[in-house]
């Protein structure tokens, strides 16, 4: 009779504090780091991702989001003050956006306004300079943000090579009993942010809480067990690992980080397009996919701790940008393809409390990829519309019942909170239809029209050339063109940055890529190409009237506007000499 009526006690006790958060919800923000669509969810028959998966089962799914830029600072600081690389001037690790652009207003920064408790833990601004060493604090966070201590080894020889030594290997499985501490960032990370949740079981106060995850990103330094889910001899080779017929050079990317590796330096491989061997590219890849069930099952954790919470609580699930293994003959990110720049974006929206039906199960229990072998993904909730990461802070706002930032005007370096993406709520209705006209912009720098050392990530100073790329559901459309790093030259200083405020910034000029100079362009006809292996922009590029009506257009038209125009203009070709376009 006390266990039942303590029960019922329980049962009354959790409604009551539901109603309680039902006019503000929390927000618990989930980042992985270089995770692409590699995932259970998005038709990946590979990866075993159950804990991901189970979420998504409960949530809303966009299966074409596209990151801003395919490198971790630019992307991490655009999503997280929803404004375009473009106008945070961050193409590199090497400066502060308030300093450096403007002083934006965060997403976390937002929240913490409205009487929000925002916290940190691992991965979410990227650590240096770009966030000021302090992660964005206290500007962004109401306490000092988390970093886990093991994390200081993630480039050390830790990794045991196959002559028994310790290496910076990239292929880095290892026995965590062995490793500094006894445990690994991830882990670290997981058990910080339970530490949290638990405090706000019993704070009225409604919280956002950032959780970033480490992995997948490299070195694949694992545990070592998780590489028995993915046997070697059933890996498989990208279906495209040939650079792809009339890939100009100015795109590729050499994926330098990883030849820095010493498993892969010793492979001695030539630069920029000698390929990895075939049985070193099986074993990247099989490492890869087991660092994404390693982060599925810290995910999992995670979510199962939310427990009660989980009905007050947005879930948002996502990645900073892709990771290539293999495509294009390419490895890492760093470029404009799909692998690159599509991520996973996934939106939890708890239902009213009046659904609630008692404690009996666990709106997300932990499931042991270990002991069950087979996992299905069942919803009606995905979005195949095509979007944008700019998109998530005035989403997330308005999902928590707060008022969404305005749209930002075409030139917004004075406006400190504003949003350059849309709000995505609409996209949750039921049987809306597939919006054909919906883009997603992209952009990465090149220090030169070929291949060199520092391609994939060139300091701001040594950018010459700017690749703009629009996504549409039928095509990817991409334009290098000629930048000046000079026109970004700032006469900018924070005087007092607890005073949460910037001195005005005086910028020099505001051109910044010279239309005209183009350099190279890419077209891929999805439909056709959905690997993107074939550029046929120059069979259209001589047909079309492109480059006249480009011209013609007022200097204060967007990159964005032109290239939408453009595209129009090379698919009307298209369809005036007879060539198929959806």
């Amino acid at each position: 009779m006390y266990i039942t009526a303590h029960k019922c006690l329980i049962v009354v006790l959790h409604a009551l504090v539901v109603i309680a958060r039902q006019d503000r919800r929390n927000v618990l923000f989930i980042i992985a780091d270089d995770l692409r669509t590699s995932l259970g969810c998005y038709g990946d028959v590979t990866v075993k991702s159950p804990n991901i998966d189970q979420l998504a089962s409960k949530s809303h799914v966009f299966l074409n989001a596209f990151a801003q830029q395919a490198v971790c600072a630019p992307s991490r600081t655009s999503m997280l003050t929803s404004r375009r690389p473009d106008t945070t001037r961050l193409y590199d690790f090497k400066s502060y956006w308030r300093v450096h652009s403007g002083n934006y207003t965060t997403l976390p920064q937002y929240f913490k306004s409205q009487g929000y408790a925002t916290m940190s833990v691992g991965k979410v601004f990227h650590p240096g300079i770009a966030s000021n060493h302090t992660d964005d604090y206290p500007y962004s966070w109401s306490i000092p943000a988390y970093h886990p201590a093991s994390f200081r080894f993630e480039k050390e020889k830790v990794c045991k090579g196959e002559d028994g030594h310790l290496h910076a290997n990239l292929l880095c499985a290892v026995n965590v009993t062995e490793q500094p501490g006894g445990t690994l960032p991830d882990m670290e990370s997981v058990d910080e942010a339970v530490r949290l949740l638990k405090t706000r079981t019993t704070d009225d106060n409604p919280f956002f809480l950032a959780v970033g995850f480490h992995k997948p990103h490299i070195p694949f330094r694992i545990p070592q067990e998780y590489l028995h889910l993915y046997p070697i001899e059933q890996m498989n080779l990208a279906p495209d690992p040939d650079v792809p017929k009339g890939l100009p050079p100015v795109a590729y990317n050499p994926w330098t980080d990883i030849r820095k590796r010493d498993d892969v330096h010793k492979l001695n491989i030539s630069f920029p397009y000698g390929p990895i061997p075939k049985d070193f590219q099986l074993r990247v890849r099989q490492h890869y996919y087991a660092a994404v069930s390693y982060m599925d099952a810290q995910v999992g954790r995670l979510l199962s701790a939310l427990d009660a919470l989980a009905q007050s609580t947005i879930v948002v699930f996502t990645s900073d940008h892709g990771w290539s293994l293999g495509e294009h003959g390419e490895w890492a990110k760093y470029s404009n393809f799909d692998v690159a720049t599509r991520v996973p974006l996934i939106f939890y929206v708890p239902e009213p409390p009046a659904s609630y039906s008692g404690l009996t199960e666990s709106t997300f229990p932990f499931l042991d990829v270990f002991s069950q072998s087979e996992f299905i993904f069942k919803t009606a909730k995905v979005v195949e519309n095509v979007v944008e990461l700019v998109a998530v802070f005035p989403t997330v706002c308005h999902l928590a019942g707060l008022k969404a930032p305005a749209p930002c005007p075409e030139v917004s370096f004075q406006e400190q909170l504003c949003t350059e993406g849309k709000n995505l709520a609409h996209e949750f209705k039921p049987k809306k239809q597939k919006n054909n006209e919906a883009v997603s912009f992209s952009q990465y720098p090149r220090p030169a029209d070929t291949p060199q050392e520092d391609s994939d990530l060139p300091d701001l100073k040594d950018i010459k050339v700017m690749g703009y790329s629009l996504r549409t559901c039928d095509y990817r459309f991409s334009l290098w063109l000629g930048f000046d790093p000079k026109s970004y030259q700032l006469v900018c200083r924070m005087t007092d940055p607890l005073s949460y405020a910037v001195d005005i910034c005086h910028y020099r000029q505001f051109g910044k890529v010279n239309v005209s100079d183009v350099h190279a362009g890419e077209l891929y006809m999805l439909a056709d190409d959905p690997g993107e292996d074939e550029n046929v922009y120059r069979d259209y590029e001589q047909h079309s009237m492109t480059m006249r009506k480009m011209k013609n257009m007022p200097p204060t038209a967007s990159v964005q506007m032109r290239m939408k125009l453009q595209l129009l203009y090379l698919t009307a070709g298209m369809k005036m000499s007879g060539r198929k376009a959806r």
